[in-house]
């Protein structure tokens, strides 16, 4: 379980296919990570959860299943710089939200503006993603929630009804603190959704349903707002 909340910057490159050796600058790393890592340990790398599986002087190696190649920016990351966060301990500051470090796919990123406080950044679909961002994605782009965009906590500050887009606004020490200031417009990005957005759908689905084979199927017109606030929500 993460946090969201990047504590250094590394790079990463690929040994074999299905291999990965992360580094960093010994300067910039920090204590929670380069004097505390142990064979084990999860860190999450660029927003996907990964085992440590050998310590190096500056960095980790560790292992990548095809699945998470398929589904993330692991596959084409080799040189390029990544996020890192060590995973969260019991006792310690919840200063994102709950980032399980398993991502529900790609995003692209669409436009970036910088403002006088903050770079306001749109994302969309993946042109080959699409598919995989009406399914797992969309449904769960709420105004005002909370998104991992590359392993970072952000709150989705606009979008439309479909979920086909949203925008995050990114205060200067966020965007010069993470990898968010490499990208352009083109850039994949991994996206997690909410992971409470996720169980709360399921369970209302199945509520409304009960008799469905699979809670998947159930209709979306049935969670209306009357539904909602007899059972708690307002």
């Amino acid at each position: 379980m993460f946090t969201g909340i990047i504590q250094t910057v590394g790079t990463i490159n690929a040994i074999g296919s299905d291999r990965l050796e992360i580094s960093w600058e010994a300067v910039h790393a920090p204590a929670a990570i380069a004097e505390d890592l142990a064979i084990g340990d999860s860190i999450a790398v660029d927003g996907i959860c990964l085992t440590v599986e050998k310590i190096l002087p500056s960095g980790f190696i560790a292992s990548v299943s095809p699945e998470t190649l398929r589904r993330s920016t692991l596959g084409n990351a080799s040189g390029q710089p990544v996020n890192l966060e060590s995973a969260l301990r019991v006792g310690s500051k919840l200063g994102g939200h709950f980032v399980s470090g398993h991502v529900d796919g790609m995003g692209g990123l669409e436009t970036v503006v910088e403002t006088a406080t903050a770079w306001e950044i749109v994302f969309g679909p993946a042109p080959d993603h699409i598919q995989t961002w009406q399914k797992h994605i969309a449904p769960y782009i709420v105004s005002k929630g909370s998104i991992a965009i590359n392993g970072i906590s952000l709150t989705i500050s606009d979008c439309d009804d479909g979920g086909n887009w949203f925008r995050v606004a990114v205060i200067p020490h966020t965007y010069h603190h993470t990898n968010l200031c490499h990208l352009r417009p083109g850039s994949l990005v991994n996206l997690e959704t909410d992971l409470l957005g996720k169980y709360a759908e399921k369970l209302l689905r199945q509520h409304v349903q009960p008799n469905s084979t699979s809670p998947h199927t159930a209709a979306r017109e049935d969670l209306t707002p009357e539904f909602l606030a007899e059972n708690g929500y307002c």
